[in-house]
């Protein structure tokens, strides 16, 4: 009983303390750069051209599941031609084209941002 009542507050304790870190170290930093005269113009990120992270989003998500159904029917096929065991096939070639159509996501974001 009492170790589900001290886990919930050691995992907001840990959530808090990563955030209070992240907030004070970079405010450390800035304050820092401004000490040594160095200009804010570094924080602004509108300077690169980068792809909208919305189109990045949607790209990955549909890639992933077209793998996913690619994965499907390709293990549906390979169980029907061979005798391979089904209880590791179907979650091995799902796996193996969801990760190729994530890599795949990877390098035509790439293609995005040019």
């Amino acid at each position: 009983m009492g170790s589900e009542v001290i886990i919930i507050p050691i995992i907001f304790g840990l959530l808090f303390g990563i955030v209070y870190l992240f907030f004070t170290t970079r405010n450390k930093e800035r304050m820092a750069l401004i000490e040594k005269g160095i200009g804010a113009e570094i924080f602004n990120k509108g300077n690169r051209k980068t792809a909208p992270v919305w189109k990045v989003l949607i790209l990955n998500i549909a890639l992933l599941l077209m793998g996913i159904g690619l994965g499907t029917l390709l293990a549906s096929i390979i169980d029907q031609l061979t005798t391979l065991d089904e209880d590791a096939l179907y979650p091995g070639v799902i796996f193996l084209t969801a990760g190729t159509g994530l890599l795949a996501g990877f390098y035509m974001t790439k293609n995005l941002d040019k």
